[in-house]
């Protein structure tokens, strides 16, 4: 499903943010990416859906080599995927709804289609009551809800979060995490970043820990 070979990357001479990462992450996969701050996850993540290019090494998603897509046919290759964005990127200027409907607008989808599977999503993650609020009215929690059922409200092949569970409480990092834990069991294969041990010696299958922009780890939980 996710294959990684060799992979390097440099913002800036002389360090690297990734040193030749190489990895397999196979469908249906649950897999935290671990490390210290600064470690290369976020960067790690970002290759996977294109936003970071990769100095050196290759990618391939789903049988096809990600770094040859053209930049205007990017949008093709994130429609497979669900992306929980670490800042979520929420249209502030826009309802929950239209928030969440976007994932599907861009593909043409049906109105019909869309307000249904845009309720299902938000119930999914018990915000369909807030369906006509503005993102502002939402909690810190909500948001970060919200941000999921954006994420999987096109059931993705792959879904992508890096650190979803920053800035909550520990009970609703759990929550977040069964969550993404159930829409696993549907066969998405899940990739989250996060620092939390916790959540990781609980809910872990597979772990990359990463330091220094090396894979030192490939373990199972």
């Amino acid at each position: 499903m996710i294959e990684l070979y060799h992979v390097w990357k440099q913002y800036q001479k002389p360090g690297w943010a990734l040193s030749d990462v190489t990895i397999t992450v196979k469908k249906g996969e649950f897999c935290f990416i671990t490390g210290p701050s600064g470690s290369g996850k976020s960067t790690l993540l970002k290759t996977m859906y294109r936003e970071v290019v990769p100095t050196e090494g290759q990618i391939i998603i789903g049988g096809k080599n990600i770094l040859k897509i053209p930049d205007h046919k990017i949008y093709l290759l994130r429609r497979n995927m669900g992306i929980v964005y670490q800042d979520f990127r929420l249209l502030f200027h826009r309802r929950v709804f239209d928030n969440v409907a976007v994932a599907l607008q861009v593909i043409g989808a049906p109105m019909k289609d869309m307000k249904r599977k845009v309720f299902i999503a938000l119930r999914m993650v018990n915000l369909h009551h807030r369906i006509w609020d503005y993102p502002s009215h939402l909690s810190y929690g909500e948001q970060q809800r919200l941000a999921i059922a954006r994420a999987v409200v096109n059931n993705p092949r792959i879904l992508l979060a890096d650190e979803p569970t920053g800035n909550l409480d520990p009970k609703l990092a759990v929550e977040i995490i069964g969550l993404f834990k159930e829409i696993n069991k549907q066969g998405t294969t899940v990739i989250i970043c996060t620092h939390d041990k916790e959540l990781i010696r609980q809910f872990g299958d597979r772990i990359l820990f990463l330091h220094e922009g090396k894979l030192l780890r490939k373990d199972a939980a």
